[in-house]
């Protein structure tokens, strides 16, 4: 306990520029102004909560790097004057700048004054510290909603002893796969080209839909609110110009057995073709989630945790990469409708990529992200293509179609 994991260490690498860096972000518009003294008492909790911790490295190799208590915390930004609605996706994009999950606070609190009358608030924390299921419960928790179990910061297995157990699951491990044959490690998924002449690497979009319209309209289709979600953002791919027959697609799937603010998390995997309906996506779905991916050859995964950085990295880059990810982060709590006295009109949770460059992009082309808050489905769009989707205007288009074609009356944010 008080260690992290697999899946902790491949976000570690990302933020380290040994793959793409990720942080989750949950973004609330209210219908007023917040009040300032009220999102002091947000950030004060947050802080003293299960996002207030740090990564530290071990003393002996073979251990795994382990979590300490960590109650620094960047103050509250908020922006100058006020920001004008159009430039909200624009100014929530440039909220991931700066955190670390290492040496640094790893999350921040943000908020803006919007044009309209509202606000916005942003809370964005590093991957390697939560998944996005776990962001929300970090945000239910320091609103005073379901209460999270504290994680273990006590590292009371000395690096000795966990080095050992390391050790020895990787070394049993990796006799009984190689009695199989030494396994051959799969080249890297990668993009067929590369960007030419782009500015911004990642254009973002956000639409929010009637939740009753939603299901009435994946129930009309034979499928379910998840399949729905996937087969928008396949065709949203596709009408961007995506020359492929096939769409491979990676399924996030929670994997937590109780609410614990971590990366519990697997993956697993779907390839989609142009006769696919949310019908027949909801059971390539229901089939895959039986199904998840694992080291290659039957490695066992804890190898990624006993050797050197590069080496691991080497070992699982693109793991869980495709063409698009689609993550159903599922119904929000109740708690997260009303940020104090303020009702809240809109919220969505998504992850952005701070720092990432043209020359550095993912096989993965377009990022979806789904949650329900309320009365409401709420849709995230992360581009990650900007050869063919230029700018966040484009997207939001793109986006708009495809819900209007499926039968869906969206506004966007």
């Amino acid at each position: 306990m008080g260690r992290l994991s697999v899946v902790d260490e491949i976000f570690l690498r990302g933020h380290r520029g040994l793959g793409t860096p990720i942080a989750l972000q949950g973004l609330w518009r209210t219908a007023d102004r917040v009040d300032p003294a009220l999102l002091v008492r947000v950030h004060e909790a947050l802080r003293s909560g299960p996002l207030g911790r740090r990564v530290v490295r071990p003393r002996v190799p073979g251990a795994r790097r382990a979590w300490r208590p960590n109650v620094r915390a960047y103050p509250i930004r908020r922006a100058e004057g006020v920001l004008p609605v159009a430039d909200l996706l624009g100014w929530a994009d440039a909220q991931g700048a700066g955190l670390d999950p290492e040496y640094g606070p790893g999350w921040r609190l943000s908020t803006a004054a919007l044009d309209d009358g509202g606000s916005v608030v942003s809370l964005t924390c590093s991957h390697v510290l939560a998944d996005g299921r776990a962001l929300v419960l970090a945000v239910d928790d320091a609103l005073g909603g379901a209460r999270v179990r504290p994680a273990d910061l006590s590292g009371r297995e000395s690096d000795w002893a966990d080095a050992r157990r390391q050790w020895s699951i990787v070394l049993r491990g990796t006799a009984a796969a190689l009695r199989h044959g030494v396994p051959r490690q799969p080249g890297a998924p990668s993009r067929d080209e590369q960007p030419r002449g782009a500015d911004n690497a990642t254009h973002s979009a956000i639409l929010q839909c009637p939740a009753a319209e939603w299901d009435r309209v994946a129930a009309r289709d034979g499928g379910t609110a998840n399949s729905l979600f996937i087969h928008l953002v396949a065709t949203v791919l596709r009408d961007s110009g995506f020359p492929g027959d096939t769409i491979e697609t990676s399924l996030p799937v929670d994997t937590r057995d109780e609410p614990r603010v971590d990366n519990d998390l697997a993956m697993t995997r779907i390839a989609i073709t142009r006769a696919d309906t949310p019908a027949t996506i909801r059971a390539l779905a229901r089939s895959a989630y039986e199904h998840r991916m694992s080291a290659p050859g039957g490695m066992p995964e804890e190898l990624l945790q006993v050797i050197p950085d590069r080496w691991a990295y080497a070992l699982s880059k693109g793991a869980g990469e495709r063409d698009i990810l689609c993550s159903n982060i599922g119904t929000l709590p109740a708690s997260l409708l009303e940020l104090g006295p303020h009702r809240c009109t809109g919220v969505a949770a998504r992850a952005i990529h701070p720092g990432l460059t043209t020359a550095r992009l993912p096989r993965t082309r377009l990022s979806g992200y789904l949650c329900r808050i309320g009365d409401d489905y709420v849709l995230s769009l992360v581009s990650l293509d900007p050869e063919r989707i230029e700018s966040a205007g484009t997207l939001r288009e793109l986006a708009v179609r495809a819900v209007n074609s499926a039968g869906l009356h969206a506004s966007a944010w």
